[in-house]
C-alpha cells in the first residue's frame, strides 16, 4: 500500500474542493486533493459563475486570465410567463467588479483553477483515485483508504475535507446525519443547436404544466425541463416523439431542431435533492459545498454557495493547519460562518419549489405572471434584490490577506 503524508487532504475535485485545496496551498498549507474520475469532462454539471466567484477570483488576481476562457455573460434573468416576458433579476447595478454570470462549462473552470494550483510546490491532485473509508484512531479522523491507478493508498493528514458531492462516500464513513428537505421535481437535461435570430440571452419558458430553463451556450441551448419528482420513468415509456412534441409546443421557435434529440441516451435526468447536515465536523473532518448542503437548481447558485464555503474554510482554518494548532472549535467556526446562508438560500429555493414550481407542473389552465413579478417590470430597481441574492448570496465571503498571498 503507498502511503503519504500531508497537512489536508480533500476529497473532491469540484468547486469547492478544488478552490478549498487551492485556497490552503496558496496560503502555505500542504494540500492533497483526490478526484475519483480521470478528468473534470462531465456534461450538465452546475456552469453559472455568479459575481460573488468572480470577485473572488479578482481578489486573486486570476481574473483577467479566466475571462479568457469561452464563456457568455449573462446580465439579466427573464422568464417568459405565458406571453409575458419579465426581467426578474439585473446584475449590473451590483457593487462587484463583474456585473454579470458567466456561463462556463464547469471543467473548464476545475481545470483553469486546478492548472493554478498545480504551480504551488504545496499542492497535489491525484487523478482517477477515489476514496473508500476514514482512517480513525481514538475516535478522530487522521487520513483517508483510498484506491488509486496503482492500487490502494492511506493518506494520513491533520484534516480530511469532505467535498465529495452529495452523494459523499467520505459523510457516510463519517456516519453524519442528513437532513432531507424534499423536492417537487426533476430535471431533464439535453442540448439543441442555436441558430441565426434565436434570442440572445438565457430564459425560463413558464407554460401551464411545464418549465423548461435555456441557458445560451453559444452554439447550442443547453435546455432543462422540470418534471415532477419521480416522473422520468414514465415519461420515457413514451415515445421520444412525444416529448419532442412537448418542447416544441413550449418553445415555437425549437420545433425545427427538436429532432436532434435522437433518443431518450440524449437526455440526462437530474434527481434533485435539497438536504443538509446537522453537524458538518467531526474531529478531523469537515464537510464543505454538496456534501455539507445540497442545494436545489432554482437559481442556479450551488456552485456559489460551494465556492464561498471554500474560501470560508481557507479563511478559517489555514493559520491553524499550517502552525500546527487546529482544534474541533477551528471546525465548528466554519460551520458557524457558513451554515446561516446555507439554510437561507435552501429556505427561499423550498418556498419557491413548493408555491410555484409545485403550482406550475400541477396547472392545467393559463398562467399568467402574479402581481409581485409584474412590479419588476413597472419599477425596475426592485429586480436588485433578486440580483443580489442569485449573484451574491447571503454573507458573499472575501479572501483573506493571509489566504490571497501565495508562500510558494
Amino acid at each position: 500500500m503507498q502511503r503519504i503524508e500531508t497537512t489536508c487532504c480533500v476529497v473532491g475535485g469540484g468547486p469547492a474542493g478544488l478552490m478549498a485545496g487551492f485556497l490552503l496551498a496558496r496560503a502555505g498549507v500542504d494540500t492533497v486533493v483526490l478526484e475519483k474520475h480521470a478528468d473534470f469532462l462531465r456534461d450538465f454539471r452546475g456552469d453559472t459563475i455568479h459575481p460573488s466567484t468572480l470577485e473572488v477570483m479578482h481578489e486573486l488576481g486570476l481574473l483577467d486570465a479566466f475571462l479568457r476562457l469561452p464563456h457568455r455573460k449573462a446580465y439579466q434573468l427573464a422568464a417568459s410567463i405565458g406571453d409575458e416576458k419579465i426581467v426578474m433579476a439585473d446584475f449590473r447595478g451590483l457593487p462587484v467588479k463583474c456585473g454579470f454570470v458567466a456561463f462556463m462549462p464547469q471543467w473548464d473552470f476545475l481545470d483553469f483553477i486546478a492548472g493554478e494550483a498545480k504551480k504551488l510546490p504545496s499542492f497535489r491532485l491525484l487523478m482517477s483515485t477515489a476514496a473508500e473509508g476514514l482512517v480513525e484512531e481514538n475516535g478522530r479522523v487522521v487520513g483517508i483508504r483510498a484506491l488509486g491507478p496503482e492500487g490502494p493508498i492511506e493518506i494520513r493528514s491533520r484534516l480530511v475535507v469532505a467535498a465529495d458531492g452529495r452523494a459523499s462516500t467520505v459523510r457516510a464513513a463519517a456516519g453524519l446525519a442528513v437532513e432531507d428537505l424534499g423536492a417537487p421535481m426533476d430535471v431533464l437535461w439535453f442540448k439543441l443547436r442555436r441558430e441565426p435570430g434565436d434570442p440572445e440571452e438565457s430564459f425560463g419558458r413558464i407554460v401551464p404544466g411545464l418549465m423548461l430553463a435555456m441557458i445560451e451556450r453559444g452554439s447550442y441551448w443547453q435546455c432543462g425541463y422540470l418534471i415532477p419528482k419521480g416522473g422520468a420513468a414514465a415519461l420515457r415509456s413514451e415515445p421520444i416523439e412525444s416529448f419532442r412534441a412537448k418542447i416544441a409546443a413550449t418553445v415555437p421557435f425549437l420545433a425545427s431542431r427538436v429532432d436532434e434529440i435522437a433518443g431518450w441516451s440524449d437526455v440526462s435526468l437530474l434527481t434533485v435533492q435539497v438536504n443538509r447536515l446537522r453537524q458538518w465536523s467531526r474531529p478531523g473532518l469537515l464537510c464543505i459545498g454538496d456534501a455539507a448542503h445540497a442545494m436545489s437548481p432554482v437559481g442556479g447558485v450551488g456552485v456559489n454557495l460551494a465556492i464561498q464555503d471554500a474560501v470560508a474554510t481557507a479563511n478559517i482554518l489555514a493559520g491553524p493547519l499550517r502552525e500546527g494548532r487546529l482544534t474541533d472549535a477551528d471546525l465548528q467556526a466554519v460551520q458557524r460562518r457558513r451554515e446561516f446562508p446555507a439554510r437561507a438560500t435552501q429556505r427561499l429555493q423550498l418556498v419557491i419549489q413548493n408555491r410555484v414550481i409545485r403550482n406550475v407542473l400541477a396547472a392545467d389552465a393559463p398562467i399568467e405572471p402574479p402581481l409581485a413579478l409584474r412590479l419588476f417590470d413597472r419599477f425596475p430597481i426592485l429586480r436588485r434584490l433578486p440580483a443580489r441574492l442569485i449573484g451574491l448570496g447571503i454573507r458573499p465571503e472575501h479572501v483573506a490577506d493571509a489566504v490571497s498571498s501565495s508562500r510558494g
